[in-house]
C-alpha cells in the first residue's frame, strides 16, 4: 500500500501547483488582442469617412493600450507574450492607419513614408540579430516611446481636425506631425546606436543556448 501511496498518482498531485495558466487568458493580454480587433474597423470607418466614429475608436484603442500597461503592473501579470504583443500592437494600429491617412489626403507622405521605413528597418535589424546571435532583449528607448506617443497625438489631432476646425486642433496637428518626424529620425539613429553597442556583447547564455 505504501508503494501505491508514494508513487505515480502522488507524484502527479504534486506538479498540480506548478501548471501555469495560458497567458492569453490574462487581463492585460486581452486588452491588447482587443485593440488589435479594433483596427479594422477604426480603418473601414476612416475609408467610409465616418470620422466621428474613426476618433471614437482611436480613443477606445489607446484607452485599452493605458490599461493593458496599468493592468500588467498592478496584477503583475507581466508575461513573455505581452511583452512581444504590446508593441506589435502599438506598430500595427499606427503604421495601418498613417497609410490610410496619407491615402485619404489627411497625412503627407513623407511622414508615412518615414514611419513606414524606421518600423521596416527596426524589425528586420531585431530579426537578423536574433537569427545570427539569438537576441531577443529588444526594450524601447525614451526616444521610442517619445515617438510613438507623438504619433498618436498627430494622429488624433487629424481625425479631430475633420470633426472641428479650432485653431488649437490645427497647432497641435502640425507640431505633431512635425515631431514625428524629427523623433523618427532620432529614435532610428539612438536604436542603431544601441545595436552597434550589443553587437561588442554576447548574448545573456548565448554559449550555452547554442550547445542545447
Amino acid at each position: 500500500m505504501r508503494f501505491f501511496a508514494s508513487g505515480p498518482i502522488e507524484s502527479s498531485m504534486s506538479e498540480v501547483p506548478y501548471v501555469r495558466l495560458n497567458p492569453l487568458r490574462n487581463a492585460p493580454n486581452l486588452l491588447t488582442l482587443a485593440r488589435i480587433c479594433l483596427a479594422p474597423f477604426l480603418v473601414t470607418a476612416i475609408l467610409e469617412n465616418r470620422y466621428r466614429l474613426s476618433f471614437y475608436l482611436f480613443l477606445a484603442a489607446g484607452l485599452t493600450d493605458a490599461l493593458d500597461g496599468m493592468l500588467a503592473r498592478l496584477l503583475k501579470q507581466r508575461t513573455m507574450l505581452g511583452q512581444y504583443l504590446d508593441p506589435v500592437a502599438d506598430k500595427l494600429l499606427l503604421s495601418t492607419l498613417f497609410l490610410v491617412l496619407m491615402h485619404k489626403g489627411l497625412i503627407p507622405a513623407r511622414v508615412t513614408v518615414m514611419v513606414f521605413g524606421r518600423d521596416v528597418g527596426i524589425l528586420v535589424v531585431a530579426a537578423l540579430l536574433y537569427a545570427a546571435a539569438g537576441r531577443r532583449e529588444f526594450s524601447p528607448s525614451i526616444f521610442g516611446k517619445a515617438n510613438t506617443l507623438v504619433q498618436v497625438a498627430a494622429v488624433a489631432a487629424v481625425l479631430l481636425q475633420q470633426l472641428t476646425a479650432a485653431i488649437w486642433v490645427v497647432w497641435v496637428q502640425s507640431t505633431a506631425l512635425d515631431a514625428t518626424m524629427l523623433l523618427t529620425v532620432v529614435s532610428g539613429l539612438h536604436y542603431a546606436w544601441m545595436v552597434s553597442r550589443r553587437m561588442g556583447t554576447p548574448a545573456p547564455g548565448g554559449a550555452g543556448a547554442r550547445s542545447l
